[in-house]
């Protein structure tokens, strides 16, 4: 079964949902917490380049910190490189959990998005 990086928050039940129905499939999981150790600037660039999603879909939108910032607003002005320094600064700014395996990555959890992408 392949090794998959999980980017995750333990407390979030989305990501223990992620988690378990990851390792349900018998993937070998390298887990990092994505508040203590947030991916730089560079590594999310990638994990944009290998996603099927745009920029804006790796926030938070429904987090405190995007709220306190009123991202909302600002993001529509703000460059990629901005956005992406950003995200890094703050592991609670980005939509979780991120899994990859180093060429393809999903956003967050659907388990039919699961099945399509990591389905064993």
């Amino acid at each position: 079964m392949s090794k998959l990086t999980v980017y995750q928050y333990p407390p979030c039940s989305t990501c223990r949902n992620a988690i378990k129905w990851l390792k349900a499939q018998g993937h070998e999981l390298n887990l990092i917490h994505i508040v203590d150790a947030p991916p730089t600037a560079e590594q999310l660039r990638e994990l944009v380049e290998h996603s099927d999603v745009e920029l804006k879909k790796f926030f938070n939108t429904s987090g405190e910190v995007y709220k306190s910032l009123s991202l909302k607003d600002k993001l529509p002005t703000m460059s990629a490189e901005e956005q992406l320094e950003l995200l890094s600064q703050n592991g609670k700014l980005i939509k979780r959990p991120i899994v990859t395996d180093g060429d393809k990555v999903t956003v967050g959890f659907k388990a039919d998005m699961y099945e399509q992408a990591w389905k064993a």
